[in-house]
């Protein structure tokens, strides 16, 4: 009687182990931490912008307020990073070596952060982005509004310029 109690729970582990993950077709734009990207200026006009090194929210309900740079959730935005065991690492083999003796803080991986209207993907909420990688929902952008609109964060301008807006396969991760 045991063995088939033991062998039901195992197969039921299996069978949700084996479901596939939800893949939903959506619109993914580039961002950084940058004032045009996220709505900041240098100076405020009260000091006649002679505080050049503070950062002031430029729009909305916040406008005049200082900008921290962090995210919705409190954390500060970062690109995600492949580590060493990666895909990364199969392509530039000779690599390795090099991260181990000067970059063993990148020996683990990161994800990057997201951004999405958290009504429907709360925070915490982790998923793959084909070109991009795995990201967590770490915060909510201003012009994100829907269930099928995500940003992407980058670490320059550029990148998020090159990346722009792809209308892709999400993968949303347990």
């Amino acid at each position: 009687m045991k063995w088939k109690v033991t062998c039901l729970l195992l197969f039921a582990v299996l069978l949700y182990g084996c479901s596939k993950p939800v893949v939903q077709k959506m619109e993914v734009t580039g961002y950084c931490g940058c004032g045009k990207c996220c709505g900041w200026e240098r100076g405020s006009w009260k000091y006649l912008k002679l505080n050049f090194w503070n950062r002031y929210v430029s729009a909305g309900k916040r406008k005049g307020q200082p900008y921290t740079g962090r995210t919705a959730s409190g954390t500060k935005p970062h690109e995600p990073t492949p580590g060493l065991f990666s895909i990364d690492s199969i392509v530039h083999p000779w690599m390795i070596p090099i991260r181990i003796i000067f970059f063993p803080w990148l020996l683990l991986s990161e994800d990057g952060t997201i951004a999405a209207d958290t009504r429907y993907y709360p925070f915490g909420t982790r998923l793959y982005i084909p070109g991009y990688g795995y990201g967590v929902v770490e915060d909510r952008g201003g012009a994100i509004k829907g269930k099928y609109r995500l940003d992407a964060f980058f670490n320059s301008h550029q990148k998020a310029l090159n990346w722009g807006r792809k209308r892709i396969d999400v993968q949303f991760l347990k």
